[in-house]
């Protein structure tokens, strides 16, 4: 047995020892009941949830798939079912976080369960496959791809997507109090992430003939600009620009989905790119990922760029 699938296993006892513990509290607990259940009947919740839920977590345990496909599928309609119903009702807002987090744990320790892994690699295909970007393309063609790229991305990751997460969080109930100076201090965070998200952008396009989209690859290893102190200098702009939109709005469920993107990022999409980045470029960027870090900047010991932006 691998250690993926005991870290699967392992999840499912733990998720059938939560579930244990959850309902003994909604049955002595009026508090825990009434976050989490709001005015559902407890007792006809626990008729199906038990069995499918928590029994069937734990047979999963024991590495029978069969349960274990059981027990996510019925996580995933449960926290289905608990949005709906809180969005209506404005009831059972915490109860669709846990549920929401259990479905993402169960899908995971399944797709181990099933296929001896977390497939990943379907997160490059379509559109965000990667491939170079046409070679005869002038710098300024790349340029005008990679703000629209920006505008689309940016519009939906940082407009919408967190718009429509602080409007749940409120229909939800689950809204905490920030600070009097979050709002403005969050407008300051995102307007420096903002430019040097486009100062990247900007060096990306102009000096590595292609764009920051996997489609369009740029055909040069970019160690100029902001690349010479961080080797991800967009991808932690985004970042902060989330949680400084989380803080705008006043919503700690949008900085959370900040800080989730940047697990998904750097443990799901950096790997596929940089084993990407690492055949295209072989050894040139083996010294560039040993001389410069991923995520906190630092002054390089040599420079290794032609150009500075």
């Amino acid at each position: 047995m691998t250690g993926l699938v005991r870290w699967a296993r392992a999840y499912f006892a733990l998720q059938a020892i939560a579930g244990v513990s959850w309902w003994i509290a909604v049955f002595t607990s009026p508090v825990v009941r009434e976050v989490t259940l709001g005015n559902l009947d407890p007792v006809a919740v626990a008729v199906f949830d038990i069995p499918l839920f928590v029994v069937a977590s734990a047979v999963a345990a024991r590495g029978v798939r069969a349960a274990a496909v059981v027990s996510a599928g019925w996580t995933c309609v449960v926290a289905t079912a608990m949005a709906v119903y809180a969005t209506i009702t404005t009831e059972t807002g915490w109860g669709v976080l846990c549920m929401g987090a259990a479905s993402a744990g169960s899908l995971t320790a399944l797709s181990v369960l099933l296929l001896g892994r977390v497939p990943t690699a379907w997160i490059i295909r379509g559109p965000f496959a990667f491939r170079p970007a046409a070679i005869r393309q002038a710098a300024a063609t790349h340029v005008v791809s990679t703000f629209g790229q920006i505008v689309l991305f940016w519009g939906f990751f940082l407009a919408v997507i967190p718009y429509a997460i602080a409007f749940l969080e409120q229909r939800w109930a689950l809204a905490l109090p920030f600070p009097t100076l979050a709002g403005p201090a969050g407008i300051a965070v995102l307007v420096l992430a903002s430019a040097l998200g486009i100062w990247s952008a900007t060096v990306m396009s102009t000096l590595g003939g292609g764009t920051p989209l996997p489609a369009a690859m740029p055909h040069r290893l970019v160690i100029a600009g902001p690349y010479r102190w961080i080797r991800n200098p967009m991808a932690a702009a985004g970042i902060v620009q989330g949680a400084a939109v989380g803080s705008i709005l006043g919503s700690w469920l949008v900085v959370a989905y900040a800080v989730a993107g940047s697990l998904v990022w750097n443990y799901v999409v950096r790997p596929l790119e940089e084993a990407d980045l690492k055949e295209r470029f072989g050894e040139e960027f083996e010294r560039y990922r040993e001389t410069v870090r991923c995520w906190i900047p630092q002054v390089p010991k040599a420079q290794r760029s032609p150009s500075l932006l």
